[in-house]
């Protein structure tokens, strides 16, 4: 051990003199190179030679040899007698950078279990669960099968419930339902509903008496109604009724903020039948519609005068949160205790630090997986609802289509797999640059689509493998196209990398080189929905002695929830997948 400062305070007057060196980090190691030389060929100031081995020396530098056992010390070839030193005294497994936990909001538990409570707006006017109760105004549900989603023209109106025939003959249902659209989230279709009026047990068909908007009562709630009929008709005057669909699935509130319908607060529910005035007209398929249904108009002073208010609900939710568990020990001998000492090491302290990390990573692992998961689902429902996606293929010369696999879905149904015809990038013009800059738009354009389905705001950060993030690294400056960005093209820097338009780019040194998948997210505050990271004992370390060995053990524990939070967390990511036909390379 020496003193630096010192050293250099008594050298670097002589080294400057001398040599004319100035420069600070020069003379620190030309002082300290001074200091070492004088130590070693110096003895009482003066110079010490030995030209004829008069005195025994130590020679060379030697290792000593293997011994075998202890009683073979005696026969052991000897070392030169210099303590053996390791420029790395312990080979320890560094942690590779990961991003994590800089993707989430983290909101500590208390305890070991926790209540999640948020709010949700619905559009009401009536409760769909008991039969005695009114019906609400708008519902969702699913059907069997897109092929009749599609067939769904907008004011359309369709009747769902048991088949009732009154003494007259009259064949009718207890709802009407107009088409009003498709759910932008998942795709399900939206429905106005109207209940027919009851006398007694008898009902009333639509050309011959009235319907009213929900919140009348009817014969069964229309979740029953959905649930017990399974069909739905096209007509609902005498004859056989013509059956044109299927049920797949339980009626639902509409979400007020996420599936935002125009015409609620307007004239367009007055004008297309509101409140058992008109009947209904026919529609461009010959079956009866309101297609005024989505219509922005507000009302006339004297209509706003005679319509009721159309109702919203507030609700209250409650989500329980447990924590669960990664877990991990290690032990290590009382050999390892003891001899690591004479390099100054912590055995317990090391095996510790390595355990935490363990666990960090296993945490990291998780949360980057939910995140992919989430954002394939949303993908997954952008596709279904308005037919496109933004992963993107690229191949010489057109024709044919490409797989994407964009990885599991949230709901661990399998994988979000579909075929999508490529860009043909061989034509005139086309560079790796022009190429890798494509990259960048499918990103950005990744972060309005988050902001336009969220509702939330737009991404801010995007998260990518080696071979993606190589290739924004490569076009950060990119003159003939620039998109504002400020990647780093350092190598040194590699996890975060930079932003581009505003939005983080993390490499996660986990993802395979050949992953070409991006998540692109965007961080909520852990009030909007997304994930949530809800750490409860972040890292417990125990310490014991094994009663076996009489050796240190210890066990490390984290406790924690990862939470999707909010009706639809999904939307706050989205996945995609860049592929590339041979001949195509990005870096």
């Amino acid at each position: 051990m020496i003193n630096e400062a010192e050293v250099q305070r008594t050298w670097g007057p002589i080294i400057e003199e001398a040599t004319g060196v100035t420069d600070k980090s020069k003379l620190q190691w030309m002082s300290k190179y001074c200091h070492f030389h004088n130590l070693n060929e110096s003895v009482h100031n003066t110079v010490h030679l030995n030209p004829n081995v008069n005195v025994p020396g130590m020679g060379n530098t030697a290792f000593p040899g293997d011994p075998g056992t202890l009683n073979q010390f005696a026969g052991q070839l000897p070392g030169s007698g210099d303590r053996p030193f390791s420029l790395l005294p312990l080979a320890m497994q560094v942690a590779a950078q990961t991003v994590g936990l800089d993707l989430v909001p983290v909101v500590p538990m208390q305890g070991p279990m926790g209540v999640l409570t948020y709010l949700d707006f619905v559009y009401a006017g009536g409760r769909i669960q008991n039969a005695d109760l009114a019906s609400a105004l708008i519902i969702k549900v699913p059907m069997s099968g897109t092929g009749e989603i599609a067939a769904l023209t907008e004011g359309e109106v369709i009747y769902a419930g048991n088949v009732l025939t009154i003494p007259a003959g009259t064949t009718t249902w207890p709802y009407e339902l107009t088409f009003i659209k498709q759910s932008r989230i998942d795709g399900m279709p939206i429905f106005r509903v109207r209940a027919a009026t009851t006398a007694g047990n008898t009902m009333v068909g639509p050309f011959t008496g009235i319907y009213q908007q929900g919140s009348e009562e009817a014969s069964q709630s229309i979740a029953a109604a959905i649930a017990n009929g399974v069909d739905y008709y096209s007509t609902a005057d005498v004859g056989t009724p013509a059956i044109i669909g299927n049920w797949d699935g339980n009626a639902e509130l509409v979400k007020a903020l996420e599936d935002h319908v125009i015409g609620f607060s307007g004239d367009a529910f007055a004008n297309s039948g509101g409140n058992g005035i008109n009947a209904p007209t026919p529609g461009a398929n010959n079956l009866p519609g309101y297609p005024n249904i989505n219509a922005p108009d507000p009302y006339l002073r004297g209509q706003g005068e005679d319509t009721p208010d159309n109702l919203i609900g507030l609700n209250l939710f409650n989500k329980s949160v447990a924590a669960q568990t990664y877990q991990v020990a290690a032990g290590v001998t009382r050999e390892q205790v003891q001899d690591l000492k004479q390099f100054g090491i912590d055995a317990v302290a090391q095996v510790e630090a390595v355990l935490v990390n363990e666990l960090t990573q296993s945490i990291n692992t998780l949360i980057l997986s939910r995140i992919f998961a989430n954002g394939a689902t949303n993908a997954a429902n952008v596709i279904a609802v308005d037919g496109f996606n933004l992963s993107e293929g690229f191949q010489i010369g057109g024709g044919g289509v490409l797989p994407f696999d964009l990885g599991p879905a949230n709901d661990g149904s399998g994988n979000v797999t579909f075929n999508k015809a490529p860009v043909n990038v061989g034509q005139g013009g086309e560079t790796q640059g022009t190429l890798q800059r494509r990259l960048l738009s499918k990103i950005l354009a990744a972060t309005n689509l988050i902001s336009i389905r969220g509702r939330r705001g737009p991404a801010t950060f995007a998260v990518v493998g080696g071979q993606i993030g190589t290739a924004l690294q490569d076009i950060a400056g990119f003159v003939p196209y620039p998109l504002s960005n400020t990647v780093n093209q350092s190598g040194g820097s590699l996890y975060p990398i930079g932003a581009i338009a505003g939005v983080t780019i993390y490499v996660d040194p986990t993802m395979s080189w050949n992953d070409t998948r991006v998540a692109v997210g965007r961080k909520g505050d852990g009030n909007s929905p997304g994930l949530v990271f809800m750490p409860y004992l972040m890292a417990e370390s125990v310490e014991t002695i094994a009663e076996g060995t009489m050796a240190p053990k210890i066990a490390v524990k984290s406790r924690f929830a990862l939470v999707d939070a909010g009706f639809h967390p999904e939307t706050m990511y989205y996945t995609l997948q860049f592929v590339f036909a041979p001949g195509i390379e990005i870096v």
